[in-house]
């Protein structure tokens, strides 16, 4: 293997590693808007803190049906 196909293999382990953290991050995210919402917090005060848009913030933490 020469050092191009080393610096290939790098990168690829690299953004994998990214992407598992993205993913772990998003998770973490999207859990604290539910709890959030279970708190009586609205999607436009989430909206404001996560620089999200309302809409994304409502539609992954919905209200609670009542």
């Amino acid at each position: 293997m020469d050092e191009l196909d080393e610096r290939i293999q790098a990168a690829a382990k690299k953004r994998a590693r990214a992407e598992d953290a993205l993913k772990r991050a998003d998770e973490e995210l999207r859990d604290l808007l539910r709890e959030g919402r279970a708190a009586n917090k609205g999607p436009s005060h989430m909206a404001k803190l996560s620089g999200f848009t309302r809409e994304w913030v409502a539609r992954i933490a919905p209200a609670a049906k009542s």
